[in-house]
């Protein structure tokens, strides 16, 4: 008898719990994503509007798109997430491992162009490119000019001015390696012409190998980097913090560098990571993403205003220049690259 007293006694907490637990607690949908700038764009003024219309909390996890690809990974089997946002290079590689969904038909799908989506599982939320940047306050102190190739980073002018990301850790430093190596006779599928002419070229002018481009400002500030790799939304980002920056658009065009959307496989919401996945492609969600932001919309029915106008267009016609990289061909080698990238370039 005592036996079963304690078992009852022991339930009591939790049934209690299960009593002044609300009916219809709201769900929680959690979205990875970068965290900074846009974590806080997104979480203050472009998700409150769905979080109220569907009666739902979505909860941002932050971390760069490598960060977002492994919780998603190691936890494919139970997944935490149910939506996530992803750099479009390493969004291949999630769809290829299995950990994307396929996004269902939308209105807001339906008006995303054809070169804005990957597969059936994803869709672009922000346009970009990775071009060259520059530090305006150092060129114009020295009486230079603004740079104009991907081949300025050679230049011997620039001796321990130019600051590189990493290959093997991010995409801005893989796309700048891509666009040398192909102005030296290379392609996605024949890297030698680049690392054999990178030690002799722009080696010499490299002060740090970074592993991401969260320095860039401290070194931009302290005058140590004149040249870097960027995107236009990361410069304006800058500028906005007072950083003395500017955008330089490479006569060989810049490279397309898409943020894209998937829900995640097998999630434990399905129906509401579908919807807030539309939500994400649609008008409604891009305009104060661009007004508040500086995030290009993917989709092209979102309105601009006087302060966004310019920025959207010259987005375009850099669009219309820039280099689309081979994704899936990338991919299968880079761990090889990467590997190389690290013995002999930053060794």
């Amino acid at each position: 008898m005592k036996n079963v007293k304690r078992i009852a006694l022991s339930c009591l907490p939790l049934a209690s719990l299960l009593l002044t637990a609300p009916a219809h607690a709201e769900p929680t949908l959690y979205l990875g994503m970068n965290g900074g700038t846009m974590e806080r764009v997104y979480a203050d003024k472009v998700l409150p509007a769905f979080e109220k219309a569907n009666n739902v909390k979505v909860v941002i996890v932050p971390g760069t798109s490598s960060d977002i690809l492994a919780k998603v990974q190691a936890s494919k089997d139970n997944p935490q997430l149910h939506v996530m946002f992803l750099d479009d290079g390493i969004m291949y590689r999630a769809i290829s491992m299995g950990l994307c969904g396929k996004l269902q038909p939308s209105a807001a799908l339906a008006d995303i162009p054809a070169k804005a989506r990957i597969k059936e599982e994803a869709a672009a939320v922000t346009l970009g490119v990775t071009g060259l940047a520059y530090n305006t306050r150092m060129f114009k102190e020295k009486g230079w000019s603004a740079p104009t190739s991907w081949m300025d980073m050679a230049d011997s002018r620039y001796k321990d001015k130019v600051v590189f990301q990493s290959l093997a850790s991010s995409t801005y430093g893989l796309h700048g390696f891509l666009m040398f190596n192909r102005i030296q006779g290379g392609s996605e599928t024949n890297v030698e012409p680049g690392f054999k002419a990178w030690p002799k070229t722009v080696g010499p002018n490299v002060l740090e190998y970074i592993a991401s481009s969260a320095k860039i400002s401290e070194m931009v500030q302290t005058d140590e980097a004149a040249l870097f790799p960027l995107t236009p939304t990361q410069v304006s980002t800058l500028k906005l913090l007072g950083v003395p920056v500017e955008y330089a658009q490479p006569k060989e065009g810049a490279v397309v560098l898409n943020v894209a959307e998937c829900t995640i496989a097998n999630n434990n919401q399905p129906e509401l990571a579908q919807k807030l996945a539309a939500y994400l492609l649609s008008p409604e969600a891009q305009a104060p993403a661009l007004e508040e932001g500086d995030q290009i919309p993917s989709n092209p029915k979102t309105p601009t205003t006087d302060k966004t106008r310019s920025q959207v267009a010259a987005m375009n016609a850099y669009l219309e220049t820039a280099i689309s990289i081979d994704w899936d061909q990338v991919n299968q080698q880079r761990p090889e690259w990467n590997a190389r990238w690290s013995r002999t370039i930053e060794r």
